[in-house]
């Protein structure tokens, strides 16, 4: 499902500003692109920051998984321990089966809990009215009256988009519709208009190539949006071990500098496991 993922993360990220004010009670003024550190998955699906400086962690799920509580629990401590405060989080299910995840942990001194959405308690005919398009598309996975009235009022949205624009948000909506089996329903009412019946044609966005594509392409188009999310990995580890030895040994000598200069992202995120059991600087680097 690395194709859905993707594309919702664009759209959330850009043109879907009424879906994140639905899902978490706020506006993102920045997104956070972060490793996390001593966390198994260290990526994050969405992390944000609000206008007030709180963080906002929005992970995205098409299937149960008995383990989320425990992912979200990794998840938060990574971002305290990198941020220094914890985030408001949202688990967003966009999968077809029912919700069946727990949104909790407790234990006998312990209790953590985090809001567990399924999309389609979100008000899709709402969605379909935003002004903005990543709204729209979204819609197709929320709550719906009339899910062939909205495919069609999508497309004829997208039709009137700037040619620049296009292509992209009908790759998405194309995408999503297969999480509800409208993919064909996206496609009859796209080929009744002449743009995007062309655009359909060049097999670009086909629905036979879009199963066809490979993961390798879509994280290229990830990256190609988000730039620098994973052209700066090296930086981002870099700067976490960095921020994990000052707290550890104090300021770094300029031979250490030398040395984090040299080794490759998956050198430094080894590294920062060590330093907190390193019982020196040189320790650590040798």
């Amino acid at each position: 499902m690395q194709e859905y993922d993707a594309a919702l993360k664009l759209l959330l990220r850009g043109p879907a500003k009424l879906t994140m004010r639905e899902l978490t009670g706020t506006a993102i003024e920045k997104w956070l692109d972060v490793e996390l550190p001593k966390v198994q998955n260290t990526r994050v699906d969405l992390l944000g920051e609000t206008g007030e400086g709180s963080l906002v962690h929005l992970e995205l799920q098409s299937g149960n998984d008995a383990a989320m509580p425990l992912r979200m629990a990794e998840y938060c401590l990574g971002v305290y321990r990198l941020f220094g405060k914890f985030p408001r989080q949202v688990l967003l299910y966009v999968g077809e089966a029912p919700l069946r995840m727990e949104s909790e942990l407790r234990g006998p001194d312990v209790w953590f809990r985090y809001r567990a959405i399924d999309i389609r308690e979100l008000d899709g005919d709402r969605l379909l009215a935003s002004a903005e398009v990543g709204d729209n598309v979204i819609a197709i996975l929320a709550r719906l009256r009339d899910h062939k009235e909205a495919v069609r009022r999508i497309v004829e949205r997208i039709a009137g988009l700037e040619a620049a624009g296009r292509e992209a948000i009908l790759d998405r909506l194309l995408i999503l519709a297969g999480l509800r089996h409208l993919e064909e329903a996206v496609e009859q009412e796209a080929r009744k208009m002449p743009l995007l019946n062309d655009i359909l044609d060049n097999k670009v966005l086909g629905r036979e190539y879009k199963r066809g594509l490979q993961e390798g392409e879509l994280k290229g188009e990830l990256k190609g949006e988000l730039k620098g999310e994973l052209k700066g990995e090296l930086k981002e580890a870099l700067t976490i071990l960095r921020r994990l030895i000052g707290k550890r040994f104090g300021a770094i000598p300029r031979w250490a500098e030398e040395q984090l200069a040299r080794r490759s992202a998956a050198e430094l995120e080894e590294l920062s496991d060590r330093v907190p059991d390193a019982e020196s600087l040189e320790d650590l680097l040798q």
